[in-house]
């Protein structure tokens, strides 16, 4: 089946970063420093051990990349490499739990700082019903116009850099970074490091995700074999590089106390103090179109899940959701609409959960959301694919031993670490279970229609 080729190499780099870089590190800085008990320094060393699991994870799927370009990325790789069985199960697990969970949560996240903007307390327009136009407008234009779609998550991973950059700069140089690095020092020889800091690698996994999203779109990316390692191998880097500067900019210049007793607003806070009410506004306006690149991104890859498992017989209705509507591009626009639907589904749930039925008071209300099990868990099923990697090494498919043996074992043992981050969360044992009969499903709906 022929797939216009829409995206090119600067679009996959932008893709990645984009999607990576967006909410996550704007919304979860103070849940780290909560887990290192305001410890900037063991913050820092959290990111970086974090980093092992999407580097060395982006670096092992690079070597899956260069072998196939076919529709699904994580799918074409399972079915490939490992089986149809598995793929289909790796496949239901992305189109009902990781992606539209992640599109959900971020969408009420553009929402939160949406009435932050515009000074929006209470009534029709909030967070929730903000969110959900949110996603309404992305779906529709990532199915209207793919090179739309594209465009905007070029322009948007540019924009959300400034923020970034310019918090990181302004933090190292207003504030105290060698005196309060050097306390952290000090805490961590006279207190040691408690086993309470693995529970950041929960929030830290979210800031991190997404980065295997861009796999889906791997057959509409020109010269994918090529294009797609080189960006997997390149943003890894720049999102690290990023992530750190901003956290310890921020950290220092409002001070960890305050980024712990202010929470989500300390971006706003830091922004006030060093460009005025203004200057905030239009660093919160740069803050919102990072988070909606990242919904967008996520969106993009979305869309194309039902599609990918159609056209393997993977999932029901499959001759309806592979249909390719020829006005739009060739846009499987069943596909779009059948994501948007399960969407929409994981946005009720991550209200009940943070808002509650009748009492107002959600089960995971100020202790997480929907999507950060599914994060974590989706590394399990990386390591399938880690392990594949070695595989191929010892058939001698895959010379450079570096590449073949020690990335896929760091890329495992990454996973393995951001996995343990999870385990804090009161709903884990629940989340697994469902986690588990949603891909046992998909494993077996394909088994039987085989």
């Amino acid at each position: 089946m022929e797939h216009n080729k829409k995206y090119g190499l600067f679009t996959s780099i932008t893709m990645i970063i984009g999607i990576v870089i967006g909410s996550g590190i704007f919304f979860k800085a103070d849940d780290v420093l909560t887990y290192t008990n305001g410890n900037v320094l063991l913050g820092v060393l959290i990111f970086c051990v974090a980093a092992i699991a999407i580097i060395f994870g982006s670096l092992s799927m690079s070597q899956l990349a260069t072998r196939t370009d076919n529709p699904g990325g994580i799918i074409s790789y399972a079915e490939e490499f490992v089986n149809k069985e598995t793929a289909s199960a790796f496949g239901w697990f992305q189109v009902f739990l990781y992606l539209p969970s992640i599109i959900a949560v971020v969408s009420w996240v553009a929402g939160i700082y949406i009435c932050q903007l515009f000074n929006i307390q209470e009534g029709f327009f909030n967070p929730y019903t903000i969110g959900i136009i949110v996603i309404l407008i992305c779906y529709l234009i990532n199915t209207l116009s793919a090179k739309f779609g594209g465009y905007f998550q070029n322009a948007s991973m540019i924009i959300k850099l400034i923020p970034l950059i310019l918090f990181a700069i302004f933090g190292l140089i207003k504030g105290e970074p060698s005196q309060v690095l050097a306390n952290d020092m000090e805490s961590i020889k006279t207190a040691g490091i408690s086993l309470g800091i693995l529970s950041a690698f929960g929030p830290i996994a979210f800031s991190f995700d997404g980065w295997i999203i861009s796999t889906s779109i791997c057959h509409e990316i020109r010269n994918s074999k090529r294009n797609l390692p080189l960006a997997l191998i390149i943003s890894p880097i720049v999102i690290l590089l990023a992530y750190v500067l901003y956290f310890v900019g921020v950290s220092i210049f409002v001070g960890p106390q305050n980024v712990l007793e202010l929470g989500d607003n300390s971006v706003n806070q830091m922004a006030n103090t060093l460009f005025g009410s203004t200057g905030a506004k239009i660093m919160l306006i740069f803050v919102i179109i990072s988070v909606l690149g990242t919904v967008n991104g996520v969106t993009l890859g979305m869309i194309r899940m039902p599609y990918s498992l159609a056209i393997r017989n993977m999932i029901p209705f499959s001759n309806s959701l592979k249909e390719q509507n020829n006005k739009l591009n060739g846009m499987p626009l069943n596909s779009a609409i059948f994501a948007f639907v399960v969407t929409l589904a994981w946005f009720a749930l991550h209200y009940i959960t943070q808002e509650g039925i009748s009492d107002n008071v959600g089960i995971l209300s100020g202790k997480g959301d929907v999507s950060e099990i599914a994060i974590c868990i989706s590394y399990l099923n990386y390591c399938v694919l880690y392990v594949v990697i070695l595989k191929l090494a010892l058939k001698g498919e895959i010379k450079n031993k570096f590449m073949g043996y020690v990335v896929p074992i760091m890329a495992i043992i990454g996973s393995l670490i951001i996995l343990s981050g999870s385990f804090a969360n009161p709903l884990f044992i629940y989340y697994l279970i469902i986690c588990l009969i949603v891909m046992i499903a998909g494993y077996f709906y394909y088994k039987n229609i085989k």
